[in-house]
């Protein structure tokens, strides 16, 4: 078909060495997702329900759209990035009793060609660390800090202002 452009899909996925139920819940419960991914979040992930994930270190925050929630299963949600909300789902696959499969897919990326696959390659790396970030957690109980330490640079020099 002439015009037919395949966007972009950023993906990534990680076998997680804990039950379904314990991967399952550290994406829903912000008190456990705070030890990996963002700083604070407005509240739990529910159907139908708004939050704001914010990143402090860096001042920034994002909106979130909690569109269907499958317990153990899925979490489909849209979120706020500068050109518009785009859909994130999570897919978590159990692998016996004790591991996870969990996959995740960002889409509906915006702007020039060139802007959307530097997008979907951001997307996809950040995901990634999400993902380990959470593999140590849960299966070593382990912070490793990885998104405060993405981009040093960019974090807020409280210090600096404080001397």
């Amino acid at each position: 078909m002439a015009g037919l452009i395949n966007e972009p899909i950023a993906k990534a996925e990680m076998l997680i060495r804990r039950p379904v139920h314990e991967v399952f819940q550290a994406f829903i419960n912000p008190d456990i997702t705070t030890k990996f991914w963002f700083s604070t979040s407005s509240g739990p992930l529910e159907t139908g329900k708004n939050v704001t994930w914010e990143w402090n270190m860096y001042g920034v925050s994002t909106n979130v759209h909690v569109i269907e929630i499958d317990e153990n299963q899925r979490i489909l949600i849209e979120w706020e990035e500068a050109y518009g909300f785009t859909p994130v789902e999570w897919i978590f696959s159990p692998r016996g009793n004790d591991s996870t499969y969990v996959s995740i897919t960002n889409t509906g990326f915006h702007g020039t060609p060139d802007d959307i696959v530097k997008q979907a390659i951001d997307s996809m790396g950040g995901f990634t660390m999400v993902l380990c970030g959470l593999k140590a957690l849960l299966e070593h109980n382990i912070e490793l800090n990885l998104v405060a330490d993405k981009a040093p640079d960019a974090l807020l020099k409280r210090e600096d202002s404080a001397s």
